[in-house]
């Protein structure tokens, strides 16, 4: 199943997937919907259930800005990236077990939404003025 939608681009990102389309001779439209699906990570359906961080009271708003990821997980992701380095390192094949890379997938994905959830809460907290902007 498609939605469509319509979009107003800037006239140069207009032409450069233009550009782009005739080069690799398809259609505008597929370039964007291959750039997009490639550019938006997936997220997890329990995220889409939280509360949009403008709408939390400043202590909520706060308590997002120290977020971090729980420490068994922290542990289970640092482990499965340094043993992808070492066996880089020493350019063995078969980096991960399905299962490992699986598990790695999952982490990175918590990972990446509480960053995303952790810096939209500390944009939040500076446009509110509960904490200085970083320099």
């Amino acid at each position: 199943m498609s939605t469509q939608i319509i979009i107003t681009l800037p006239d140069e990102i207009y032409q450069r997937a233009e550009r782009f389309a005739r080069l690799a001779n398809r259609d505008i439209a597929s370039i964007l919907v291959d750039t997009i699906q490639l550019s938006i990570p997936p997220v997890s359906g329990d995220i889409t259930n939280l509360q949009p961080v403008s709408i939390l009271s400043d202590e909520q708003v706060l308590m997002l800005t120290e977020l971090q990821m729980e420490s068994a997980q922290d542990a289970q992701l640092s482990e499965l990236l340094v043993g992808v380095a070492r066996r880089r390192h020493r350019q063995q094949s078969g980096t991960l077990t399905e299962c490992d890379r699986t598990e790695l997938q999952t982490l990175m994905q918590v990972y990446q939404e509480g960053l995303l959830r952790k810096a939209t809460a500390l944009s939040e907290a500076v446009k509110r003025g509960l904490i200085e902007p970083l320099n």
